[in-house]
């Protein structure tokens, strides 16, 4: 199944337009969008991925529900990783988990392995975690030994570039892996939900926009 709600933008009247299908008259100028009038509309990346798609990587969903009609900012954030098949790998208060990776159909993509060679290593590396009795349900904490303890662990161990040295901390893995994916995606969120109220997103100025210049390439 297909999540991607399908945002698309076009330019016209000298503005941006933001909208879930295209309307019959623009809503800036209030002129019809007739044929003869060159409106080329693209696609708005879709920031959240289906997991399984994506072997070898570091992965973030919503603990309930998921981003786009359930997340809210004050909520957590669960965090798990694929094995080179794609099964999701993940802790919480069932223990360690390897049964639910159809339930990350909609997540945020923390980072992916980029070398092939390094698959092996990968999996034996997630395989001997998981032969450790520290990841039970009864050793789970909320606040202290979470989701978050098992992925950076495991990050740690695999001694792969910048990612095994910023997970030294919580604090430095989130700030060079996770914030910059979530700031995109809180924003596509926003206007997701904007176009669902009123139909439309109106940027007069795409220059100094902030919607525009996080979810939109560059020229």
């Amino acid at each position: 199944m297909n999540l991607d709600p399908g945002i698309l933008c076009f330019n016209h009247c000298g503005c941006q337009v933001f909208c879930l299908e295209l309307p019959e008259i623009c809503p800036v100028c209030r002129k019809h969008l007739n044929e003869s009038e060159t409106i080329v509309p693209f696609r708005v990346p879709y920031p959240f991925v289906r997991a399984k798609q994506y072997p070898c990587s570091v992965l973030l969903k919503p603990t309930n529900g998921d981003f786009l009609n359930n997340f809210r900012i004050s909520q957590d954030l669960h965090i798990g990783v694929t094995t080179s098949k794609g099964i999701v790998i993940e802790f919480d208060n069932g223990g360690l988990r390897k049964d639910r990776t159809e339930s990350w159909s909609q997540c945020l993509l923390v980072n992916q392995l980029e070398d092939d060679a390094w698959k092996s290593h990968w999996d034996d590396t997630l395989e001997e975690m998981a032969q450790q009795n520290c990841w039970t349900p009864e050793k789970y904490n909320e606040d202290t030994f979470n989701c978050y303890t098992f992925v950076l662990f495991f990050v740690r161990c695999l001694h792969y570039s910048n990612m095994s040295s910023a997970a030294a901390s919580r604090e430095k893995f989130c700030s060079t892996f996770v914030t910059p994916r979530t700031i995109v995606a809180c924003k596509y969120i926003a206007l997701y939900r904007q176009l669902k109220d009123f139909g439309y997103h109106v940027v007069h100025d795409p220059r100094t926009d902030k919607v525009t210049a996080l979810l939109l390439p560059s020229k």
